[in-house]
């Protein structure tokens, strides 16, 4: 088996470091966050960005759009970018940047992290609030720091070692339910995350060490659609709120506008994320907030290197930048 070493954490983030500004708003984003999810803040929160990043330089021009968008809303919509740097796949396929940032095949992992934390640094720096879905526990040690809010995806929420890695950080994460359409892998997983977790892992130094972690109060379930349909409709989250509730467990959810809930087409996105704002504005408190997949430009392309559109994805495709700013137009004017 081949191995290649890689940097420690405390070496990553000296060669990445962020500013005190920064820091301060990193701060301020997850307490924003984490009050939300508690439900202590009424603010929604909007989670809009590419399927997933393989291009730094889009990522950024993303970001400025997203900014001056921000700029022009209410305090009760929280607007958070996806910068989700792995992608999780059915068999194969290009794994996201963190494992093949120059898009090859030669997965050089040192440098996916390397591009990985730049990125969310200057996204920092920025002022931009980012969300990440964790498919490798060991890049928590390397990036969680400049997260905002997590999520589980649909096929590891049953995953022991991610309930505890949810379990150790300081943010909200959210639990998708199965692709099959049952709710209780996420459920149980929220539920799970809540508690202290001994498990293993690597340190700053990237020594391996057993942790025990404090348990994750914000945690919640995402609806994300299943094959069996649709699941952001009020009858399906009723019954995922009640489902909620005979764990005790706080009744907060989150709508993925894409996945199954659009029927895998992209465009369905908007009606999912007019219907949720619907119920939104008609006493759908327990719905804590909404995500769309979208890039700068509409649709995808196929991973062809030499012959990239900039500003495309490169995997699920995505609303343009247009289309998502007049969507989360529409929610300011519901939240204000």
């Amino acid at each position: 088996m081949k191995q290649i070493q890689i940097l420690p954490p405390a070496i990553l983030k000296k060669q990445c470091p962020i500013s005190k500004s920064a820091q301060d708003f990193l701060m301020q984003s997850q307490e924003k966050a984490n009050a939300i999810a508690a439900a202590v803040d009424p603010s929604k929160v909007f989670f809009i960005g590419p399927c997933s990043i393989h291009d730094i330089d889009s990522a950024i021009a993303y970001a400025e759009c997203f900014k001056k968008l921000c700029n022009t809303l209410s305090n009760r919509c929280f607007l958070v970018m996806r910068v989700h740097l792995q992608k999780p796949r059915t068999i194969t396929g290009w794994k996201g940047l963190m494992y093949d940032p120059y898009l090859d095949g030669s997965n050089d992992i040192q440098t996916g992290l390397i591009w990985s934390r730049r990125l969310l640094t200057t996204l920092a720096e920025m002022h931009v609030p980012c969300a990440m879905e964790w498919l490798d526990p060991l890049s928590s040690c390397f990036l969680s720091d400049l997260i905002t809010w997590g999520f589980i995806g649909a096929r590891t929420s049953s995953s022991q070692v991610h309930r505890e890695l949810a379990s150790s950080l300081y943010f909200p994460v959210g639990f998708k339910n199965h692709t099959d359409g049952s709710l209780e892998d996420a459920i149980y997983g929220v539920l799970s995350a809540k508690e202290k977790h001994t498990f293993m892992s690597i340190n700053q130094e990237g020594i391996a060490c057993a942790f025990q972690s404090a348990g994750n109060p914000h945690t919640h379930l995402v609806l994300r659609g299943s094959h069996q349909g649709i699941n952001y409709d009020s009858k399906s989250i009723k019954t995922a709120l009640k489902k909620l509730a005979a764990v005790n467990l706080p009744q907060r959810i989150i709508i993925d506008c894409a996945h199954d809930n659009c029927e895998k087409q992209f465009q369905k996105q908007k009606n999912v994320f007019q219907s949720v704002l619907e119920q939104i504005s008609t006493g759908g408190h327990e719905i804590l907030g909404v995500m769309i997949e979208s890039h700068l430009k509409e649709g995808n392309q196929i991973l062809e290197p030499d012959k990239l559109e900039f500003g495309l994805s490169i995997t699920d495709p995505c609303l343009n930048w247009e289309a998502t700013a007049e969507l989360i137009s529409q929610a300011n004017c519901v939240m204000c």
